[in-house]
């Protein structure tokens, strides 16, 4: 096993290449905003991540179809929350809080974590894997405190890839609350069908409409109607109907499944695929939203809670509170299948 440990130093608007093999390549760079970026490529396509923002992956392209959602943004921006930079593949939603913030919530939209400055970041290079490895500490005066460790893992030949987080707690005394969704923002194709090992009952239509969907009388009609039906969307063939954004939460997927596995068709016998394992992840989220500007098909968001808020996953009892030095470890594998 290689490694190699990243510095700022190395990272400039000339593209340098770090490693490069018979099975993987990766390639420093920087973005005009100042952001540096990370490419690692396989036979099959690449990733782009941020090192040192996150370890947000920006893009996804393997087979040559990308993986990511229609946005507005050409570049990475800087900006202390997720929306100032919202044109990415995934990201880390959490870590204190996670979700749309509800009445009782006072936190910025998916939490502190999306885009904290990671204090290291290197790679290691086995024979079949390449990863990314980013870590950083927050700690507070009078508040909580605990070391981040997400990674990113490419394979060989393949177009999945692993997200990893290890989140432990560096108080010596007191418990922090923990709430994560693996938020990955996958693109919408036209008549894609979905399907996965988990029963459509699971799966309830959001009942509250959060701040920042503002409906319209045709988008109220629809989702009342969909509400009515029960029925969850596995066909992305409504394209007029998902703006604003149309939202389904489950329950808990340990009753149903031990590794849950959803698929997304797109035709020539490819998928999207992610699968992850349910008591990492008993709840899932699917968010479907079309428009000019921003166009998103994610199947699903695998998390600890549904989205909706700090005050409403404690009250859910999904809050999860980690004790003192107490460790979690979560993995979500996704990206291409053929």
């Amino acid at each position: 096993m290689k490694k190699i440990n990243l510095s700022h130093a190395i990272f400039n608007s000339d593209s340098f290449t770090l490693y490069e093999d018979e099975a993987f390549k990766a390639t420093t760079f920087v973005y005009p905003s100042g952001i540096e970026g990370l490419k690692i490529e396989n036979s099959r396509g690449h990733l782009t991540v941020l090192p040192f923002h996150g370890l947000i992956i920006w893009d996804a392209i393997f087979d040559g179809i990308s993986l990511k959602m229609k946005d507005m943004f050409t570049q990475p921006l800087p900006g202390p929350g997720i929306a100032d930079t919202y044109g990415c593949f995934q990201f880390t939603s959490g870590l204190l809080a996670n979700g749309t913030p509800g009445p009782e919530d006072n936190y910025q939209l998916h939490g502190e974590f999306p885009t904290s400055q990671m204090d290291a970041a290197y790679l290691t290079i086995g024979a079949d894997t390449v990863t990314i490895h980013s870590s950083y500490e927050y700690v507070k005066g009078f508040g909580d405190h605990y070391l981040s460790e997400p990674s990113v893992t490419l394979h060989k030949d393949s177009g999945l890839f692993d997200i990893q987080l290890k989140v432990t707690n560096l108080s010596n005394y007191q418990p922090m609350p923990l709430q994560y969704m693996c938020h990955m923002n996958y693109a919408y194709v036209e008549d894609a069908e979905i399907t996965s090992n988990v029963p459509d009952e699971a799966f309830q239509l959001r009942q509250t409409i959060p701040d920042h969907v503002h409906p319209t009388p045709e988008w109220s009609a629809y989702n009342d109607a969909l509400k009515a039906s029960g029925k969850l969307i596995n066909k992305l063939d409504d394209a007029k109907h998902y703006d604003p954004e149309i939202v389904f939460f489950s329950s808990d997927l340990t009753k149903y499944v031990d590794n849950a596995e959803f698929r997304v068709n797109i035709g020539n016998g490819k998928n999207f695929l992610t699968k992850f394992a349910t008591d990492q992840f008993p709840i899932a989220t699917r968010w479907i939203l079309y428009n000019p500007d921003q166009q998103v098909g994610a199947f699903v968001l695998p998390g600890t809670s549904r989205p909706e808020g700090f005050a409403a996953a404690k009250k859910a009892g999904t809050l999860i509170m980690l004790k003192a030095h107490e460790t979690r470890e979560f993995k979500v594998t996704t990206g291409l299948e053929k």
